[in-house]
C-alpha cells in the first residue's frame, strides 16, 4: 500500500492532532488518524481541491473513497468531516453561505426546537426526535423547493405516515412527533387549520402479553456473566446492578453524575422522565459495585457523568443503547432466551417489579419502587399475580346446565 507522505494537508495534521491529544487519545490512535488523513490529503491533490476549499460535504465524499480497514472502527469519512470542521475552526476555511431555501428551513425548525423547549417540556433527546421527524417531513413534502406550508393538505400527512413505513413499535412515536410539529404550525399561523386532528391514532395493545422478565436465578446469572468480565466489568456491572435493584431506567443510569451520590446518607437522585428528580437509597450491594468502579475503572474523564465510553475522549454516552448491548450479550452468554425476540433494557425493570409482585408487595409498593406517575403503568403487573385473579375468575359456563 503506498504511504503518501506529503500532501496539501500537511501543515495543519500538527494542530489537528493536538485537538485529539487534549481529549485524552492515545499516540498510536492519534498517528492513525494522521495516517488515514494523508490518503484524505493525497485524494484532494488528484482531486485538485485545496484545504481552503475544503467542504464539509466534499470532505466526507473524498473519506467515503479510502477504503476501511478490515474489521476496523475508524470511518475514514467521519475522520475527513472532522478534519474539515477543524479547518473551519481555525479559520482556513469559511463556512459555506446558505441559500435562501435553506435559510428558511432552518428558521422553522429553530423556533419549532424552541417551542418544544419552552411551551412543550420535552427533553433534549425527545426535541432532536421531534426535530428530526418534522425535517423528514418538509423534505418528503417539499424536497428543493420552497416551503409553502400554507399548501400542506390531510393527504400530504398521511401519505408521510405510509412513506415511512416503521416498525409497529415505532409508530406511535412518528404520529406524535408530527402531530406536534402540525399543532405548532397552526399555533403560529403557517396552517389555516390545525392539520394534527387528520393524524390517525396508532392502535396498541399494550396488555396482551405479560411483562418480559427473567427469573431471580436467571438476573443473577446476567450479573455475575458481567461482573466477570475481564473488559470493563465493573462498569457494566454497576450500570446493570441499577437497573435490577433500585429499577432504574437505561436513560437514568447514563444520566447519573458524580455529583448525584450522597455516600454519607446512602442516597442517589436520579434524573427521571419528564425531568423530574428522585432520590433513591442506595443498598450495599449497588454502593459495592458503584464504588468498585470509580476506584478500579474508571478512565481519567474531564466530564462529571459517572459512566463513560473506555476508549478515549472518554465522553458520556449518547443514549441508552450500550445498556442493551450488554444485557444481549449476557443473555447469549447465559444461555437464556427471552420469550421474544426484542430484548431491550426494561427487561431487568420488569424482573424487579415481577418478583416484588410475586413476593407479596403491593401494587402501590411496586409504583412507589419504580417511580411510575401514572397507576395504569403499574396495572399491566397485576396480571402477573396468579393466586389473586384465581379468587375473583368467574366460573366458566357450561353448556347443558340442568338449570
Amino acid at each position: 500500500m503506498p504511504q503518501y507522505l506529503e500532501t496539501c494537508i500537511e501543515p495543519y495534521l500538527g494542530s489537528f492532532a493536538k485537538s485529539f491529544a487534549a481529549e485524552n487519545y492515545t499516540e498510536g490512535t492519534v498517528r492513525t488518524y494522521q495516517s488515514i488523513l494523508r490518503k484524505v490529503g493525497h485524494a484532494m491533490d488528484v482531486a485538485g481541491v485545496s484545504p481552503t476549499a475544503l467542504t464539509l460535504d466534499i470532505a466526507e465524499r473524498l473519506g467515503r473513497e479510502i477504503p476501511r480497514r478490515m474489521n476496523g472502527t475508524i470511518w475514514p469519512h467521519r475522520l475527513a468531516r472532522r478534519f474539515a470542521q477543524h479547518l473551519l475552526d481555525i479559520g482556513v476555511t469559511k463556512p459555506v453561505p446558505l441559500t435562501e431555501l435553506e435559510r428558511a428551513h432552518a428558521a422553522l425548525l429553530a423556533d419549532f426546537e424552541s417551542y418544544l423547549a419552552r411551551q412543550r417540556g420535552l427533553s433534549p433527546r425527545s426535541i432532536q426526535h421531534a426535530i428530526g421527524f418534522a425535517r423528514r417531513f418538509l423534505d418528503y413534502r417539499f424536497g428543493a423547493t420552497t416551503i409553502d406550508l400554507g399548501s400542506v393538505r390531510p393527504a400530504d400527512v398521511i401519505s408521510f405516515l405510509e412513506h415511512v413505513r416503521l416498525s409497529a413499535r415505532r409508530d406511535k412515536t412518528v404520529a406524535t412527533h408530527l402531530r406536534n410539529f402540525l399543532r405548532y404550525l397552526f399555533g403560529c399561523g403557517a396552517t389555516a387549520t390545525n392539520l394534527a386532528l387528520c393524524v390517525p391514532k396508532v392502535a396498541k395493545v399494550w396488555d396482551a402479553r405479560l411483562p418480559r422478565h427473567l427469573s431471580p436465578d436467571g438476573v443473577e446469572a446476567v450479573l455475575v456473566c458481567v461482573r466477570d468480565n475481564p473488559q470493563h466489568g465493573a462498569r457494566d456491572y454497576a450500570m446493570l446492578v441499577l437497573m435490577a435493584r433500585l429499577g432504574l431506567r437505561a436513560a437514568e443510569v447514563i444520566a447519573i453524575q458524580l455529583d448525584d451520590i450522597d455516600w454519607r446518607s446512602g442516597e442517589l437522585t436520579v434524573r427521571g422522565k419528564g425531568k423530574l428528580h428522585y432520590r433513591v437509597p442506595i443498598t450495599a450491594e449497588v454502593g459495592d459495585a458503584l464504588s468498585r468502579y470509580l476506584r478500579d475503572e474508571r478512565p481519567p474523564a474531564t466530564c462529571r457523568t459517572m459512566f463513560v465510553i473506555h476508549r478515549a475522549p472518554h465522553r458520556p454516552f449518547k443514549d441508552g443503547q450500550i445498556v442493551n448491548a450488554i444485557l444481549k450479550d449476557a443473555l447469549q452468554a447465559t444461555g437464556q432466551k427471552p420469550a421474544t425476540p426484542y430484548v431491550g433494557s426494561h427487561l431487568l425493570r420488569h424482573s424487579l417489579a415481577t418478583q416484588l409482585v410475586n413476593t407479596g408487595a403491593s401494587l402501590d409498593e411496586v409504583r412507589d419502587v419504580l417511580r411510575h406517575r401514572a397507576r395504569s403503568s403499574t396495572m399491566i403487573y397485576a396480571r402477573l399475580d396468579i393466586n389473586g385473579l384465581r379468587s375473583v375468575v368467574q366460573p366458566w359456563p357450561v353448556a347443558g346446565d340442568a338449570q
